[in-house]
């Protein structure tokens, strides 16, 4: 079989290898769909503070069970699956807590672990999860990110009848604020700079779209949301700018979410932090019942991923993914790497 290998920053190989024996409790899949998120360019920049070369790329995927180990009884050749690409120690004290997504030695397939830009890959049964026949390979490979914003979302508590204002309107934002609404807030105003992202927030059906390049943030607000503001504000983009947006546009008493990576460390006003009694909690990753409610949304038509997907790229074309994603800037949303 064949498996993709990023050898350095901007460099991938090819490498013929067996198929994997398959292990009791494990299940050997066929993959189908492989996504590429921020991080993923990341690696691919030479930017990721906790990935080293080489590594085995693809954490986002669809795949096909192709047979199943003796101990394996929820799964059959045939299933259509996604994985949970966590690998935790189970013993720590946040995996004692049920916090396995901050695992004190957390690492993640496709980064600190071998991912699943392959053929093949053998994965434990535990990391399964199935996808619905509604799902079809494509969306199957927008679960992962979808549960993402879904956990944002669960951190934040109980957002039914609330106010949610997004910062960033790339992928993750707009999953957020996709999540934000299935989950029951009352109106979700996104923002960017982009028009092209814009749209496509349009076309997702989130509440207001805004471009800050052209309207005014403080003007969108109280015409959107009147002068109360926003209930809850959700940081999307991981750069100074928009921290500073939010912490600034904040109510006082609000919770700010910080969902986006930052490849600098910011500045916070904590001044203003400490003054209004603003919150500002983090989130990371997913658990079970994330990826759960991610299905189930996108299988409800609550959450729609189909307007996010940009192109498809053949697997031996996996390089010229990353190319395109850093010509187009954005005007890439989510690119899909086709196995099968």
């Amino acid at each position: 079989m064949l498996r993709a290998i990023m050898t350095k920053p901007g460099k991938i190989i090819f490498e013929d290898v067996q198929v994997p024996l398959v292990e009791d409790n494990k299940v050997l899949v066929k993959m189908a769909r492989i996504g590429v998120c921020g991080s993923d360019m990341h690696v691919y920049h030479g930017k990721h503070p906790y990935t080293s070369y080489p590594v085995v790329q693809g954490h986002e995927v669809t795949a096909v069970v192709e047979k199943c180990g003796a101990g394996v009884v929820d799964f059959a050749p045939g299933d259509k699956v996604t994985v949970q690409p966590q690998v935790f120690c189970g013993k720590c004290a946040m995996c004692r807590e049920g916090d396995y997504h901050i695992c004190e030695n957390l690492k993640v397939m496709g980064f600190q672990t071998e991912g699943m830009a392959a053929e093949y890959f053998q994965v434990d049964q535990s990391k399964l999860v199935h996808i619905p026949d509604e799902l079809d390979l494509d969306s199957g490979a927008l679960i992962e990110p979808v549960a993402v914003g879904i956990h944002a979302v669960r951190r934040l508590g109980n957002v039914k009848g609330k106010k949610v204002l997004v910062f960033g309107a790339g992928p993750i934002g707009n999953l957020t604020a996709q999540s934000a609404k299935a989950m029951g807030a009352e109106s979700v105003m996104i923002t960017d700079l982009s028009d092209f992202r814009i749209q496509k927030a349009v076309e997702c059906g989130i509440d207001f779209c805004v471009n800050t390049a052209k309207e005014d943030l403080k003007e969108a607000v109280l015409k959107n949301f009147g002068k109360d503001g926003a209930d809850a504000i959700f940081e999307c983009i991981g750069i100074q700018p928009t921290m500073d947006q939010a912490v600034s546009i904040a109510r006082k008493g609000t919770t700010i979410m910080v969902v986006g990576v930052f490849g600098d460390i910011p500045r916070v006003d904590l001044g203003l932090v400490q003054d209004r009694e603003l919150t500002l909690r983090g989130t990371l990753m997913y658990k079970r019942e994330d990826f759960d409610d991610a299905i189930r949304f996108m299988a409800d038509k609550k959450i729609v991923v189909t307007p996010l997907i940009s192109r498809h790229f053949a697997f031996k074309d996996y390089l010229k993914a990353y190319e395109f994603i850093e010509e187009s800037k954005d005007l890439a949303m989510k690119i899909l790497i086709d196995i099968f």
